[in-house]
């Protein structure tokens, strides 16, 4: 009976922070979007910022995970974020602009996105005893 319990809250626990790491990665995104034209000169900083935290946001949520779907979760929080937000208004208001900070904040960032979630369920850590549950005999 315990370990039915303990195996239920074992399974809610994996799903909250499923959804809580799409939901850091839609926060990324929305943040993104309005802060990826910082720049030092004529050097998109922030842009290449947002591409980079998505990139470890998606390779960290894998490994912390122990799945791919650690990693590819972020990424589609971000996706979803950064797209939706991409979408021009009915006036024709646009918050990512066609600018090359605003290029490489979508491209770049979709990709290292793509990346990170690849790579999550490329590299996984494997564990101590193989493939094996842990608790199982063989």
């Amino acid at each position: 009976m315990e370990s039915r319990r303990g195996a239920r809250l074992g399974a809610l626990g994996v799903a909250v922070t499923y959804v809580l790491l799409f939901l850091l990665g839609a926060v990324e995104g929305l943040i993104g979007c309005f802060l990826f034209s910082h720049s030092v000169g004529s050097f998109p900083v922030a842009a290449l910022g947002f591409c980079a935290l998505i990139l470890v946001t998606c390779l960290l949520g894998g490994a912390g995970m122990g799945s791919g779907f650690g990693g590819l979760v972020p990424a589609v929080g971000w996706l979803a974020a950064s797209f939706v937000l991409t979408l021009p208004t009915p006036a024709g208001s646009v918050i990512v602009t066609n600018t090359t900070a605003g290029k490489l904040y979508l491209y770049g960032g979709a990709i290292c996105a793509a990346i990170g979630a690849a790579a999550s369920f490329r590299l996984r850590p494997r564990r101590p005893g193989g493939d094996r549950q842990p608790g199982l005999r063989p």
